[in-house]
């Protein structure tokens, strides 16, 4: 094969929409080509859930390059894949393997996805970026105008979105089946820690730590085995709206066409109003409960409506909201069965009926079930079926159809969620433009949507 047109100028070609029908020398097109070969991924992020993605890609892509800060928790992998070369820095990465990388996972702590996901898709790659799309609001809001510009193709890891029973629900939803939306409530049980106080004192950076590099764009600090529960603290994580709300409100935003708002006419001037109820105004860590409430203005013939996010034990009122609404209590180890079997999901309240997803949104009820025990709820009657989640983005860097949590949703969800993160760490209502991502009533809010990154660090 005349190797002059490259294989990876191929599959950039076809996420471009730039590249016909191109005939080579052995009467082959370059379209069926790339879409004969797997492509080609590096890995950013190779211990715990960034193992499990390699498990998952390994069959359908080759592996040519694994990048982690951590040797130690990528040491599993890393023996797995002897022959993969192996990095510490992701910008190192992508310099010496640029013309063997097709495209990047990543799938490090949250305040990594952005950095890492804007120098992948600088260099001309493909990404998928783990959930959350982005550690701050203003990071989505970079990712997605970066994709756009690049035409590259991208996807959230938000697995539930490729579910037939999702796709299903939407499809429900839309059409109808449950009359006027009337309201809708996502949960999750665990809240945050409440941590008062930074660690303390300088511990020794172990040998198979690059701790420099860890820390990325974030300021810098002594090393504390403490910051490596990274998920506790804000300038690290995201807490429950990043680690699950990317899931379990993905399909209400989606059904109730949100995402429209970040791209209605500006004449239209729409405005999310969000608020939130924290046991304590906490913005070192995250707050033990909260109830934050998002007021969504209308979007083309939807009229408004109130998103409610009920996270922790102690947000008792809203959940009794939800227990209300849901016609019985529920589940969180402290009720009913006492088997945690609620401790995530989603309520959809119609005028005509509900629908009760689960905290991946990958399974459901309609309610109430006698009145709508004969719906099919296994798989779309008219929408397109995922071929797998993953497997979607790789059909989507060989010139197929964009995945269907490519940044053009996920960031604009992304957003939603991490502006209520903003909203716990203040009082009031915050009047958020997502056409311009500014919070307008609220300087010091406004300000919380971004982070200064340290020298050397950028988007």
């Amino acid at each position: 094969m005349n190797r002059t047109i490259s294989r990876r100028s191929v599959l950039k070609g076809f996420a471009q929409g730039g590249i016909g029908l191109l005939l080579l020398k052995n009467g082959l097109s370059a379209r069926t080509y790339a879409a004969n070969e797997k492509v080609n991924v590096a890995h950013v992020g190779c211990g715990g859930r960034g193992a499990e993605l390699i498990g998952s890609f390994a069959n359908a892509a080759t592996i040519v390059a694994m990048c982690d800060v951590n040797k130690s928790k990528a040491q599993r992998v890393f023996e797995q894949f002897p022959n993969v070369p192996k990095f510490e820095d992701f910008r190192k990465m992508l310099d010496e393997k640029a013309k063997e990388i097709d495209a990047v996972v990543v799938a490090t702590p949250d305040h990594i996805h952005a950095v890492a996901s804007a120098a992948a898709m600088r260099a001309g790659k493909h990404v998928y970026t783990e959930k959350p799309l982005t550690r701050l609001v203003q990071e989505a809001r970079v990712l997605r105008e970066l994709a756009k510009k690049q035409k590259v193709a991208t996807s959230m890891g938000n697995q539930g979105t490729g579910a037939g029973p999702y796709r299903r629900a939407m499809e429900l939803i839309q059409n109808g089946a449950l009359g006027p939306i009337k309201a809708v409530y996502v949960w999750n049980d665990q809240g945050g820690q409440g941590q008062k106080q930074a660690p303390e004192g300088e511990q020794k950076v172990p040998p198979y730590l690059n701790w420099d590099l860890w820390l990325g764009p974030t300021r810098e600090r002594p090393f504390n085995t403490k910051w490596m529960n990274w998920g506790f603290w804000r300038d690290f994580g995201t807490a429950q709206l990043g680690n699950w709300a990317s899931h379990t409100a993905n399909l209400a935003f989606r059904a109730m066409k949100v995402d429209s708002l970040w791209y209605a006419d500006p004449a239209t001037k729409p405005l999310i109003k969000v608020e939130a109820k924290v046991d304590a105004i906490n913005r070192l860590g995250f707050s033990r409960w909260e109830h934050v409430q998002w007021h969504i203005p209308a979007r083309g013939d939807l009229p408004p409506i109130t998103f409610h996010w009920v996270n922790g034990g102690g947000a008792s009122p809203a959940r009794a909201q939800i227990e209300e609404a849901m016609g019985r209590e529920l589940d969180w180890g402290d009720k009913g069965e006492k088997k945690w079997k609620d401790w995530a999901g989603t309520l959809i309240v119609g005028g005509e009926g509900k629908i009760y997803a689960t905290g991946h949104n990958a399974t459901f009820t309609m309610l109430p079930e006698d009145k709508f025990k004969d719906v099919q709820q296994k798989e779309p009657e008219k929408l397109e079926r995922s071929q797998g989640h993953e497997r979607d983005w790789l059909i989507a860097c060989k010139g197929g159809k964009p995945a269907w949590a490519n940044y053009d949703f996920a960031g604009p969800l992304t957003e939603h969620n991490m502006l209520g993160n903003v909203a716990t760490q203040f009082d009031g209502v915050l009047e958020f433009d997502p056409l311009e991502c500014k919070i307008l009533n609220n300087a010091d809010a406004d300000k919380a949507l971004r982070y200064e990154y340290r020298q050397g660090w950028s988007l």
